[in-house]
């Protein structure tokens, strides 16, 4: 049983404890949510649920289907790194001191692409767009310097698809709704 990396999409309107209940499949399974991330989708007044495991194809099949059954989800889709584009975000707070005193942490600036947010005369705030690997690989070269605080977001992600898999989906939906003449 090979254990991959997956991303799973889920649709729905805007409903309360949804959150809760979608992350109780993945708790009684004992699967670990490595990254989460909810937000408004293209499709007005539809949010997007994106959640990343590592798992099992088997599973992965099964936990979508358990996702699918809730009753405030239209449709829930699982993807694999080759299908989709993502990104995650990173903010690294370090000593202004630190940014002054050697030309160091510029040059990681440069290096990996990270952009300076804010720079009080505390500290300074440093933003890494990337994946998972880049934005820890510029963490772990910026230690030295003291970090003072790190977070990073959960993935994002749009398919490699022309359209969302959702839209593809209420469009069938409405093409094969029946008509009904006056």
């Amino acid at each position: 049983m090979e254990i991959k990396e997956f991303t799973i999409t889920a649709f729905s309107e805007n409903a309360i404890g949804l959150l809760n209940r979608i992350t109780i499949i993945f708790t009684r399974r004992h699967i670990n949510i490595e990254s989460l991330t909810v937000s408004e989708s293209a499709i007005q007044g539809i949010y997007k649920f994106t959640i990343v495991i590592r798992t099992s194809q088997l599973v992965i099949e099964k936990v979508v289907k358990q996702i699918e059954k809730l009753v405030d989800v239209l449709r829930a889709y699982y993807l694999i790194q080759d299908e989709i584009i993502f990104q995650e975000i990173a903010l690294y707070k370090v000593p202004t001191e630190a940014l002054t005193q050697s030309t160091e942490i510029e040059g990681l600036i440069r290096k990996y692409n990270a952009r300076i947010l804010e720079v009080t005369s505390d500290y300074t705030v440093i933003e890494k767009t990337g994946h998972k690997e880049d934005t820890q690989a510029l963490f772990d070269d910026m230690k030295e310097f003291g970090v003072l605080q790190f977070t990073r977001s959960g993935r994002v992600a749009i398919t490699k698809a022309k359209k969302e898999r959702l839209s593809a989906y209420l469009e069938k939906l409405d093409k094969d709704k029946p008509r009904v003449r006056i």
